[in-house]
């Protein structure tokens, strides 16, 4: 049983479905905000997956954090495994906090990426190339940044250093977006989306 409904609608949809659920069923919430005691207390029922999955899940490219009760057993863990692992990468949390916080990283994320995207597209068009012609190339820096990191195994400033040659133009960009406060702004839309995930709950 998956429940994909809106935090908010929560509570309605929760009193059609307690009184429906087997023993022996396994309830599979991807509710941002919305505790596994929460839906346990809600549903009547022991056997709670809570999982944040995103929108690249759509294509095979996703992150899921997931938590299970202690009600979900070893072998429905590896099946609820296997499933979220078809949707790109899962990880499992042995603590339940962790997943209002992945669902500001991860949940949220894509679409602070997506607005790294539409920024620096925005920017090339500014100093004069196409948006035709920015648009694909924004694209494959990101695409191949995120893979070169992934493949290297190095630390983020590592990659960061390589690329950056004493007063290049690289250095300039990054001092210019160093002054602008890009870390600070980046840790307060992690902090603001995680306490609004903690506030759905609740």
């Amino acid at each position: 049983v998956v429940l994909a409904v809106k935090p908010q609608e929560f509570p309605t949809a929760a009193q059609g479905i307690g009184d429906r659920l087997k023993a022996d069923q396994t309830v599979l919430s991807i509710m941002a905000g919305i505790s596994t005691t929460t839906i346990r207390d809600s549903l009547g029922h022991e056997a709670i997956v809570r999982a944040m999955p995103n929108t690249p899940a759509q294509i095979g490219e996703g992150m899921t954090v997931w938590t299970a009760t202690e009600a979900v057993s070893r072998r429905r863990r590896q099946s609820v495994r296997k499933v979220l692992g078809a949707l790109g990468q899962e990880l499992y949390a042995e603590d339940e906090k962790y997943i209002d916080m992945a669902t500001a990283l991860s949940a949220s994320g894509p679409a602070f990426i997506f607005l790294v995207m539409e920024a620096l597209t925005d920017a090339a068009v500014h100093i004069g190339m196409r948006r035709e012609m920015a648009a694909p190339i924004v694209l494959q820096t990101l695409l191949g940044s995120a893979r070169y990191a992934q493949a290297s195994g190095k630390h983020p400033a590592d990659l960061r250093n390589m690329v950056t040659s004493p007063g290049g133009t690289t250095a300039e960009g990054l001092l210019a977006l160093e002054e602008a406060g890009i870390r600070a702004a980046f840790a307060e839309a992690i902090m603001a989306a995680y306490q609004k995930a903690k506030q759905l709950g609740g």
